[in-house]
């Protein structure tokens, strides 16, 4: 995957961004919204675009785009490049395939050392017992 390639595939746009910040926040544009259409991609292969919809569909609109917005610093350009930053970790995450989980027998020592130690419960309960008297 050709991360140039897939920056360029991206589309930004600058809002007013909310929050304290007094006049500045009311006259600057420095919100970042980044938009990312993963079925328009031409970077990514067919079997990492269908990877990313099933690892990322909640995150995802119901057109496959990746909307993420930065607005951590009153500078555009730092929260462009924290846009993108997150863009990538979010990309990277997403096709990652995780293995799949061999099922395990229980061993049988496992299981007798796990009766035992029941078995050694129950005496110490019986032993606080009342003693019958009959």
């Amino acid at each position: 995957m050709d991360t140039e390639k897939l920056i360029k595939e991206l589309s930004f746009k600058a809002i007013r961004s909310g929050g304290a910040g007094g006049q500045h926040v009311n006259k600057v544009s420095s919100k970042i919204e980044l938009t990312f259409a993963i079925d328009t991609s031409k970077v990514l292969s067919e079997k990492q675009k269908q990877i990313l919809i099933n690892n990322l569909a909640n995150r995802l609109t119901k057109k496959n785009v990746l909307i993420l917005f930065s607005d951590e610093n009153r500078s555009q350009h730092k929260n462009k490049e924290m846009a993108i930053d997150r863009f990538l970790q979010i990309i990277r995450k997403g096709l990652i395939i995780p293995k799949k989980r061999t099922p395990t027998k229980v061993s049988k020592a496992a299981i007798r050392k796990r009766l035992e130690k029941k078995k050694k419960h129950s005496f110490k309960k019986t032993l606080r017992q009342k003693p019958k008297l009959d």
